[in-house]
């Protein structure tokens, strides 16, 4: 079982758990963290937990069966995120519902050639940079790696491009050399996974370290090694399935890709998977990688060589860069299709943001603000209402693409419609929300929808055919539509519309728009207030980025009285008004509670949750945190999507 210790424990009251527990025949670890500190009491469980329970100091107990217990689902429900910050600020990290991948050759050879592989991962997609400084080999006499001056080049290709690099350790002697060569990650390769004592020196620093699995180990045994790591201090531990050793000779190993499944059961701790020494040949290791991806791998890590007939090491699995950025691009076309978004390095910002507080308003524009569709659309209109002259608006073509360009630091904030007074939800973002877990909300504005009806001059009523407008345009206004029986086009956004029927200039297509978009694309209005309800309103969210490390805020001078999170319940009878009743014991008013199916879990559900945080409480983030804490007894999942002024 696992005890975990309240903040406040004293010596004398973890002397008198630790004697308990002794007394019972547990032979116990103690671990500190950040947060807490918990007791991993490992024997047969012959005792009443609730003797442990009851004893002052103590938080609560989690009795877990596994012989593994801080690597077990029991212990931690929750995935684990492994965050990895690079010299550019971000927070690359690994888990939950992003892919990543890191790349590199297999051994350091030269400074040239870490500067030229790493140049060409990154401008493919990788976010981390892989290579080895120190290669013991099964022959005695081939390449044994470069040692501290391979360190020096892995660090510098990486810093050079923002990524954080990888290398593995191979003895326990060379972590000083590592630590002060600035190694992010420590791997340890298949056949030092059960090097018990390398494993619980390494657990004590604390850093992230990716665990191979052993050449012919099975699942349990790979969680026991993954359990040294963890119980020695570091809770940064990442999973990687390189294949097994089988009968099977085609290939290097045999890839065991059931073990990710199995694993996601199992443990909270993320998953990713190595095709190259896995397959150990070049043209079977795509399909592979993207095959990992499918099967619900966290990321990717392969060998890529710039000149792979001239490698050291593994020269036949070592990838082309023009490979590795097919993969890419092929993982880039899987991910919506699995509820994923694919992990990118950020762009080197020349000069931070300033936040939107104070005085600061006055200064001319500072900030870019995405929106979806062309000038003149209602987005562009609720960044000038939100923003007033501080921000830019900024084109896109899709609300993907501005979640894209959110996450990859290319603007600031996105402006994102999420629901209609009268057309109701825009569901694409509600989904997009669950795939971009780098992305918050930080701020919201509603604004009035007064649709016209444009059309090029000469154009009448009678004359027009076709409206082109945003499908939420086409639905509030449906009324009209129907009645002079226009059929109708659907376009990214209103003012798209109307920039379309500007150009075609054809008095037979007419766009349902702002009225302000006819003097933007020459256009006439004909009607004006044409919706179906005159109380037509869009609510919009403003978002921003969250894994860097001065993410930006709106929350100006006004105290956030907004939350917005999903959460997923359990499959049973009345957890929906279980899970409810949190709410309301919290004093939380429900403004909208909608339900979206998850990606790969069919008949498996989020329920999307804004909330108005009560008037009274003196510090609204640390109220949700504490209500989240509370809800986690009910609900399966929980991911607070922001705390905002409204």
């Amino acid at each position: 079982m696992v005890i975990v210790l309240k903040n406040d424990v004293s010596e004398n009251e973890k002397k008198n758990i630790k004697t308990l527990l002794k007394s019972k025949n547990f032979k116990i670890n103690e671990v500190k963290g950040d947060e807490s500190t918990i007791l991993a009491a490992v024997g047969r469980l012959a005792m009443d937990i609730r003797e442990v329970e009851v004893l002052p100091g103590v938080a609560k107990v989690v009795p877990i069966s596994k012989p593994y217990k801080l690597a077990s689902r029991e212990f931690k429900p929750e995935n684990t995120v492994v965050e990895i910050p690079n010299n550019r600020g971000q927070i690359i990290r690994i888990g939950g519902s992003r892919i990543v991948s890191i790349a590199g050759p297999c051994a350091v050879e030269s400074r040239e050639q870490m500067l030229e592989a790493a140049a060409a991962v990154s401008a493919s997609g990788a976010v981390m940079l892989r290579g080895g400084a120190y290669k013991p080999r099964t022959s005695p006499y081939a390449f044994q790696g470069l040692g501290e001056e391979g360190l020096k080049y892995l660090k510098e290709a990486g810093e050079k491009y923002g990524l954080p690099v990888v290398t593995e350790i191979v003895d326990a002697e060379y972590i000083p050399v590592m630590e002060s060569n600035g190694v992010d990650v420590y791997q340890v390769g298949a056949r030092n996974m059960q090097n018990f004592e390398l494993l619980k020196r390494l657990g004590k620093l604390g850093k992230p370290v990716i665990l191979k699995r052993g050449l012919c180990a099975t699942i349990q045994e790979w969680l026991m090694s993954a359990e040294y790591l963890l119980s020695s201090g570091t809770d940064k531990v990442i999973l990687c399935e390189r294949g097994i050793r089988t009968y099977e000779t085609a290939t290097r190993n045999t890839l065991d890709l059931s073990s990710i499944p199995v694993l996601r059961s199992l443990t909270h701790l993320p998953v990713i998977v190595d095709p190259s020494h896995a397959v150990g040949v070049r043209d079977k290791i795509p399909p592979m990688a993207l095959a990992a991806v499918a099967a619900g791998a966290d990321g990717i890590i392969v060998e890529v060589h710039c000149h792979p007939e001239q490698a050291l090491s593994d020269a036949a699995q070592a990838l082309y860069p023009e490979q590795f950025e097919k993969i890419m691009r092929d993982v880039e076309a899987l991910a919506p299709v699995i509820g994923k978004q694919v992990a990118h390095i950020r762009a080197e910002e020349k000069t931070e943001p300033k936040s939107l507080q104070g005085e600061e308003k006055k200064d001319s524009k500072r900030v870019l603000c995405a929106f979806s569709g062309k000038k003149g659309a209602y987005a562009e209109q609720a960044i000038f209402n939100y923003f007033e002259d501080v921000a830019e608006p900024v084109e896109a073509d899709s609300f993907d693409e501005i979640f894209q360009e959110v996450v990859d630091g290319k603007v600031q904030y996105g402006m994102i419609p999420i629901e209609n007074s009268t057309a109701g939800s825009v569901y694409n973002n509600y989904d997009n929300l669950t795939r971009y877990e780098d992305i918050s909300i930080v701020g919201a504005v509603t604004i009035r929808v007064e649709h016209s009806l444009l059309a090029p001059k000469g154009a009448t009523l009678e004359s027009i055919k076709h409206v082109y407008s945003h499908p939420q345009g086409l639905a509030q206004c449906s009324n009209f539509i129907k009645k002079y029986g226009y059929k109708t086009v659907d376009t990214v956004s209103t003012a798209t519309g109307a920039e379309l029927v500007g150009e075609k200039n054809d008095i037979s297509c007419a766009a349902i728009a702002n009225a302000r978009n006819a003097k933007l694309y020459g256009l006439n209005v004909l009607r004006q207030g044409i919706e179906n309800d005159p109380n037509n309103y869009t609510r919009f969210v403003i978002i921003a980025a969250n894994h860097t490390k001065n993410s930006p805020k709106l929350l100006g001078e006004q105290k956030p009285n907004r939350a917005t999170l999903m959460f997923s319940t359990k499959n049973e009878a009345g957890a929906l008004y279980d899970t409810l009743g949190v709410f309301k014991n919290a004093k939380l008013s429900m403004n909208r509670l909608e339900s979206r199916p998850i990606a790969g879990k069919p008949w498996k559900y989020w329920f999307y949750s804004d909330v108005v945080i009560p008037s009274d409480v003196k510090n609204p983030v640390k109220y949700i945190d504490d209500f989240i804490n509370v809800l986690k007894s009910n609900a399966e999942d929980i991911r607070l999507l922001g705390v905002y002024y409204e």
